[in-house]
Order: C-alpha cells, then structure tokens, then sequence
C-alpha cells in the first residue's frame, strides 16, 4: 500500500464533507445486472462510507473494509450499526467467507497488480458480481480549468491519477475494464457511465482538492498557496462534470 493511498486519513473530516456521494441510479446498474438477489457484500477501500451507505441502504448486509484507521473512524460515524468493518488493505485479504458483491469505490486503483484477479474471484461466490466506479470531478468551464491548471502549474503538473495499466484516456474499454477483459477470472465485462454534473461554491471545489492525494502529497505551505491562488481565481460558484465510470464482471463459475 503506497503512503499515497494512505494520505487520506488525515483530511477523513474534508474526504466526508467534500467529496460527492453515489446515486440511487448507481445501485439499480449493480442490482439489475447481478440478475440475483445481493445479500452480501464486500466493499473495498470503504473511505468514509460514501457508498457502504448506498448498499445498506437496500437491506444489504456489507463488510466494509479500509487500511486507513482515521478513515475508517469517519466511516463509523456515519454508516448503520449492523455494517461490519475491518482495517485491512485489499492485498491483506484471505480467503474464506464468499460473497454476492465486491465492490471498490474510487478505491481500486489504490491496490497492487499481482494477484489482484484471483484474490478478487477467491472473495466471490461462483456467478457474483465484481463492480468499480469512479471518476474524477472537472470543471465543466473550459476557460475555468485552464486557469485553475495555471495555477496549479508551478506546484504540480497534474492532479490526476494515472491508469494503472496504461489504457490511454480515450480508449472505448476504460482501466480497470481492460484487465478485466484479459482476465480468465471473469466474464460479462460491461462498462456503464452514469453521467452527473454538480454546482458548487468555490469553497466546495477548493475543498474538494484538498482531499486529492497529488494536493496531499505537497508540502503544507506549498498546499496554502496552491489553494490560494486557485481561490483567487475562481467564480463564485463552478459547475464540474462528475460522471461515474462504472465497471461490472461476473465470477466465472466454471473456475
């Protein structure tokens, strides 16, 4: 586990209030293609909770596991008593329990390579579903984000994480899809995008980045002053695209 992945803890409060939730539409997807009742679930990287409650939501028992102990702290303010949870990272998984759904949130690309398939297939219950989603949040305004990137310029070059396997931005089939895809694991690859856009006051946006690893991984005063500039520079309020990349596959049952 990278100290990148593991920088959130120390914004867990902003990482709640900040970052945007998951629709009631994002569940329907998961729900009509497992095709099967989703009784239990495995979440992976759970955060705050963000999307542990979308699945509690429809009576779906979820063990909600993160590596990060704040993280998880804030996790536990918010989510219903009866979620189970656990301080592990993905890689610290072993097999045992099976279950209808794993799922990653934003969360997946956070995990190492090797083995990542079969420990996946070993969490699953023959025919269950495997889903990730995310994306990032953009400014909607061409002429905004070319300032805010002016900004940013002279503290980072990008804020973005890059596809772990290299598939290029425009490509049909989308990371983690693409590994899917080759993996002998799984079946069923479908990529779906659940398109959102969102207003939110300058603040919000600002905040927002405060809780992006690339902003984490500067050094405090350099963070100040990244945000600062940004602030000065923004409207009021800012209208961001911040559609859902989602990706399903099924647990071969032959395997």
């Amino acid at each position: 586990m990278s100290a990148r992945a593991l920088s959130f803890g120390m914004v867990a409060e902003q990482y709640e209030r900040y970052r945007p939730g998951y629709p009631a539409e994002l569940l329907d997807l998961v729900l009509t293609y497992a095709g099967r009742p989703i009784r239990t679930a495995l979440e992976i990287g759970a955060g705050t909770g963000k999307a542990t409650r979308l699945f509690t939501g429809r009576e779906v028992t979820v063990t909600a596991t993160e590596p990060d102990g704040a993280m998880l702290a804030e996790l536990r303010k918010h989510v219903p008593a009866g979620v189970r949870t656990m301080q592990a990272a993905f890689e610290d998984l072993r097999p045992g329990e099976r279950y209808d759904l794993v799922y990653a949130a934003a969360a997946l690309h956070w995990t190492k390579p090797e083995g990542r398939w079969s420990t996946m297939a070993a969490l699953l219950e023959p025919g269950g579903v495997f889903a990730s989603f995310g994306g990032p949040t953009q400014l909607a305004d061409p002429a905004v984000a070319d300032a805010v990137r002016a900004a940013r310029a002279p503290f980072l070059e990008s804020d973005e994480v890059p596809s772990p396997d290299g598939t290029p931005p425009g490509h049909a089939m989308q990371w983690p899809g693409s590994e899917l895809q080759r993996s002998d694991w799984f079946a069923d690859v479908q990529q779906i995008v659940v398109e959102r856009c969102l207003t939110m006051s300058a603040r919000d946006y600002v905040g927002h980045l405060s809780t992006i690893s690339a902003y984490l991984e500067l050094p405090t005063s350099e963070q100040e002053q990244v945000f600062g500039q940004i602030m000065r520079i923004l409207p009021e309020t800012v209208e961001v695209s911040a559609d859902i990349v989602v990706h399903l596959a099924r647990r071969r049952t032959e395997r």
